[in-house]
């Protein structure tokens, strides 16, 4: 099974979001992890989002990039345009995405959504293009 690193600045918004997609909709076809730069928190509006399409976030924690090693993972994808502050063992998986994704924090509860909305639809066609 293919193993998935969801990378943001700090792991509290758009890398939770994805994480919650991929383990809902990835179930038993991918494994996922998420984490940033710096670790923070799971952003309650994160969780809000997530919960108004029946996906519980709460238990996902927010850790830090630097807790885990690359050469565990088949695909990474930052969702901040982060992956130029990626160190490059990260960069250089097989696949590497960086979907620069507007950050919803600090904005209104239609950010979050929009944004939830665009995640799930990358998260599945990447489970569709990685679990085939």
């Amino acid at each position: 099974m293919k193993k998935v690193m969801f990378v943001c600045k700090r792991n509290s918004c758009r890398s939770q979001m994805a994480e919650g997609f991929a383990r809902t909709l990835g179930n038993g076809k991918i494994e996922v992890t998420s984490s940033g730069l710096e670790a923070s928190r799971v952003h309650p509006g994160a969780i809000a989002a997530m919960d108004e399409i029946g996906i519980d976030i709460r238990s996902q924690t927010s850790d830090p990039l630097e807790q885990f090693h690359p050469q565990e993972y088949d695909a990474v994808i930052s969702l901040c345009g982060c992956g130029v502050n990626l160190p490059e063992s990260w960069v250089t998986r097989p696949i590497f995405a960086d979907w620069e994704l507007e950050d919803p924090d600090g904005k209104p509860a239609e950010t979050f959504r929009r944004v939830r909305d665009e995640i799930k639809a990358k998260v599945e066609t990447l489970i569709a293009e990685i679990a085939a």
